[in-house]
C-alpha cells in the first residue's frame, strides 16, 4: 500500500506523519486490497479561529474510491475521527463483500430440500397439549397464579363463560381483556 501525505498551509513533522501512518496501518486488517492511501492535512482559519481538515482518499482494487474529510481544532483529533471513519466504511464495505456471496443454483437447490426436511422433522416433533382454557376460573386466582409464575400472560375462561386475557403491563400493573 503506498501512503501519501501532504500539509497545505502547515508542515508535517515527523510525529504527525508517525501519527498517520500508524492510523493508516490499522486499515489493512479489512483484507480489502487497498492500492494507496492520499493523506491531505491543511490548516484554516475562519473568524480568527485556526482548524484543521484532514482528507483521507482510498484507493481500492476493483472498488471504487473511499474519500473522507474531518474537521477539528486539534490536529490529531481530526486525524483519529477520520480513521475512525475509514475504518466504519471499510467495516461496512468488507461485510458487504463477505456477507453477500453468490449462491449457485445448486447450492439453492440443496437448501431448499435440507429446508423441507427440517420442517417435516419438525412437523414430527408437535404434541398436543390439552389447555386449562375450559375450567371457568376467578380473575383473583389467575392474579395469583400470574404473579407466582414468570408468565406476560394467561388466557382463561372466567364464570361467565367470557374469554378473559390477564397480562402484565409495562408499568407493573396488570391488564384484563
Amino acid at each position: 500500500m503506498n501512503i501519501s501525505m501532504t500539509g497545505r498551509n502547515l508542515e508535517l513533522t515527523d510525529a504527525i506523519k508517525e501519527h498517520i501512518s500508524a492510523s493508516i496501518e490499522t486499515l489493512r486488517k479489512f483484507n480489502l486490497d487497498i492500492i494507496s492511501t492520499n493523506v491531505i492535512v491543511s490548516s484554516q482559519t475562519k473568524k480568527g479561529k485556526e482548524h484543521f481538515v484532514v482528507e483521507f482518499v482510498i484507493n481500492l482494487a476493483h472498488k471504487n474510491t473511499i474519500v473522507i474529510k474531518q474537521n477539528d481544532q486539534d490536529m490529531y483529533a481530526a486525524i483519529d475521527l477520520a480513521t475512525n471513519r475509514a475504518q466504519k466504511a471499510l467495516r461496512r464495505l468488507h461485510d458487504k463483500v463477505t456477507d453477500h456471496q453468490k449462491v449457485g443454483l445448486n447450492e439453492a437447490k440443496a437448501e431448499t430440500v435440507d429446508v423441507k426436511e427440517a420442517a417435516q422433522e419438525i412437523e414430527d416433533e408437535i404434541i398436543p397439549v390439552e389447555l386449562d382454557l375450559y375450567k371457568p376460573r376467578e380473575v383473583e386466582d389467575v392474579l395469583e397464579d400470574l404473579k407466582e409464575s414468570g408468565k406476560m400472560f394467561e388466557i382463561f375462561l372466567d364464570n361467565e363463560n367470557k374469554t378473559r386475557v390477564l397480562y402484565k403491563r409495562n408499568d407493573g400493573k396488570f391488564g384484563l381483556y
